[in-house]
């Protein structure tokens, strides 16, 4: 399989688009797990581009770039390993075993990026002197440009010669090294769930966590099951708190006016 002409364009747009949004739009095409499943629709693989981007969205909840720090961008990685593995058909750890690299690959060109805005922002400030409030508007705009082409172009690149390269790594890639993406691929899941898990409040909710394995491990539940009752737990314990703070609040304001321990006062 070949990527046509019109995939290649589209989905060097795509980068382009998706790095704006995770700058200004937010509208979440920037995310992995949207950008994986556009680029598998785009590649007619649905399922592989979304398969790739939960993997690479998985390993990177709650984790957020703050005061001009750069983190590994498995948006555009969500984007080549989509493609690369449905290219080779090595499958998805194939594919996950190219994307991390290239994500972490994108950090040199996120700096490099947030270096070329700097030519932009002494323009404003210069405008923002002389209140030129056209020219100001004009280079926040252009200041945009940096940012969207720092991924634009290292895809359309990979992307253009994907095929020649994605032969040469299975033809005169040795064994280790295709070995090591697969064990890689399949690794990077856990250690994905790993670090979500350091952020979320695992110790006050071990028990859905057991439950939630048990069926997995044991019961060999399909995920969407296991998601289903997790949504359920998830209804029961809200409508159990809910209930609970309704009660504390009904109590609270029955001692606040005056009724206390079932007594009534006129």
């Amino acid at each position: 399989m070949e990527i046509s002409l019109w995939q290649l364009i589209i989905l060097t747009l795509l980068a382009f688009v998706a790095q704006i949004d995770t700058l200004a739009l937010d509208i979440g095409i920037g995310k992995p797990l949207i950008v994986g499943t556009i680029t598998g629709l785009i590649m007619g693989n649905l399922q592989m581009g979304m398969a790739v981007g939960a993997t690479l969205q998985l390993m990177i909840l709650g984790v957020g770039t703050y005061g001009g720090a750069s983190i590994p961008d498995y948006m555009t990685g969500a984007i080549v390993g989509t493609v690369f593995a449905v290219l080779s058909g090595e499958g998805l750890e194939f594919g996950i075993g190219l994307a991390v690299p290239v994500g972490l690959l994108m950090v040199q060109l996120d700096v490099l990026a947030r270096f070329s805005n700097v030519f932009f922002q002494k323009r404003i400030e210069i405008a923002i002197e002389s209140l030129d409030f056209k020219t100001i508007s004009i280079n926040t705009w252009l200041g945009a440009l940096p940012w969207g082409l720092s991924r634009a172009i290292p895809v359309f690149l990979t992307l253009f010669f994907g095929q020649n390269l994605v032969n040469i790594l299975l033809d005169y890639a040795p064994d280790w090294l295709m070995g090591g993406l697969s064990v890689a691929g399949g690794l990077l899941p856990a250690v994905g769930l790993a670090i979500l898990l350091r952020y979320l409040p695992t110790a006050d909710n071990i028990q859905y966590l057991v439950i939630g394995f048990f069926l997995a491990a044991y019961l060999e539940v399909p995920m969407i099951g296991v998601a289903l009752i997790g949504i359920a737990m998830a209804i029961i314990a809200y409508r159990s708190q809910s209930s609970n703070v309704l009660h504390a609040t009904a109590a609270r304001t029955l001692n606040e006016g005056g009724i206390l321990d079932g007594e009534y006062e006129d």
